[in-house]
């Protein structure tokens, strides 16, 4: 069939007409309909699906046992994100398994596509929600007190999809099921590009936390308030977020801070807020330096709210410490792949998630343009239809 056709089945689904791309959000209309392609393509496949506790999908080749080598990605996306990031890993790992019966392969350990729930955290706030889920990373009780952009609570959500909240949180013995776990995904960058190569696997995911910055001031009326009068959380926050910037340029050595959400009370045209909300990403190459440019960030934002006459709150929502994928299984796959490089990556996968609990690496897909998150976001179709042939070579090996 080949990737790009079974990309293409997908294509119209979650289309944002605003923004552009797709917004594919945790058990809305397109999640809900990713949902079904994924269970008939898998049981086209004669593969036997199944949900587990934390709304993770997975579809059995062999019967779900011991020591199995899974391979799979997730099928949500940003407001406004790409075709490939996180769809190409599923889609690839299902032309894989297809390959491998067409050639008359068994394999003597189960293999099993898996797609993980809510890896990009865009309705609830925490990235990697099912796979954090599933290792014990994340408390059911703080997961189930969120709420979406829309009030709607998560125990709302999951009961209006039919599933029953009370069940998700750890699951040792599916995790125990796992001797490896291997995830496609296309490259968040350009080094392949530059490199003039169509492959390559990971070698680490640096850290990355996400911050909520919340700015208090006075809500006022917008022509009856002198300048000198007003304590305007937007003007504060605009500070900070230069500040971010500023700082995390200062500090080099790959460091990133960005803010590219926000939310402002009560959001009216001609009305002072009172309250200014953004979401910071800091990124950095060690856990250190990613607490060090929080703490730099969060002094001068101290100052920079004061000066206005305004409060600041911080509170966070997620850390992730770097990740180093298992050395031995990304080396085997190297030699598999033929010798390709191990990078690292400053994104977040569920793969890093699993990372400390079970073997895992990743292959990553070349990206001409590095956009991703994006609409601009791509892959070449021979790139794409390359990684589905790696990733069948790798599981032909490993499962033999």
């Amino acid at each position: 069939m080949g990737v790009r056709a079974r990309l293409d089945e997908i294509g119209d689904i979650g289309r944002d007409p605003v923004r552009g791309g797709y917004s594919r959000h945790l058990l809305d209309d397109a999640d809900l309909a990713l949902r079904d392609w994924f269970r008939r393509s898998a049981e086209s496949l004669g593969l036997f699906v199944e949900q587990d506790g934390n709304a993770n999908l997975w579809a059995w080749w062999g019967e779900p046992g011991m020591d199995a080598v899974a391979t799979g990605s997730h099928l949500d996306s940003v407001p406004g994100g790409g075709a490939y990031d996180g769809p190409l890993g599923v889609a690839s790992a299902l032309e894989a398994v297809a390959r491998l019966q067409a050639e008359g392969f068994r394999p003597t350990r189960p293999i099993a596509v898996v797609v993980f729930a809510e890896e990009e955290g865009s309705r609830f706030g925490l990235p990697c929600l099912g796979s954090r889920l599933m290792v014990g990373a994340s408390d059911p009780a703080d997961v189930r007190a969120r709420a979406d952009r829309e009030g709607v609570t998560f125990d709302q959500a999951w009961t209006a999809a039919g599933l029953d909240p009370s069940t998700i949180g750890p699951d040792p013995e599916r995790l125990g099921r796992l001797g490896a776990f291997i995830e496609l995904h296309v490259e968040q960058g350009v080094d392949l590009e530059d490199r003039g190569m169509p492959l390559a696997t990971a070698s680490a995911i640096i850290p990355h936390g996400r911050w909520r910055l919340t700015v208090d001031g006075e809500g006022n009326h917008a022509g009856t308030t002198p300048m000198v009068a007003r304590h305007d959380p937007i003007v504060a926050l605009a500070e900070v977020v230069l500040a971010a910037r500023d700082t995390a340029v200062a500090a080099g050595r790959g460091a990133r801070a960005t803010v590219g959400r926000l939310a402002v009370t009560p959001n009216g045209t001609n009305v002072i807020a009172s309250r200014a909300e953004a979401w910071l990403d800091i990124r950095a190459g060690a856990d250190d330096d990613v607490r060090t440019l929080l703490a730099d960030t969060l002094a001068r934002a101290e100052e920079l709210v004061a000066a206005e006459g305004c409060t600041l709150t911080v509170a966070e929502e997620s850390f992730s410490s770097i990740v180093a994928f298992d050395a031995g299984l990304t080396e085997r796959i190297g030699g598999i792949l033929g010798g390709v490089p191990a990078i690292p990556t400053g994104a977040g996968h569920d793969a890093g998630i699993l990372a400390p609990s079970v073997p895992t690496a990743m292959i990553f897909v070349r990206n001409p343009t590095g956009v991703s998150h994006a609409p601009g976001e791509g892959a070449r179709d021979e790139d794409c239809e390359a990684g589905a042939a790696a990733l069948a070579d790798t599981l032909r090996e490993l499962a033999s």
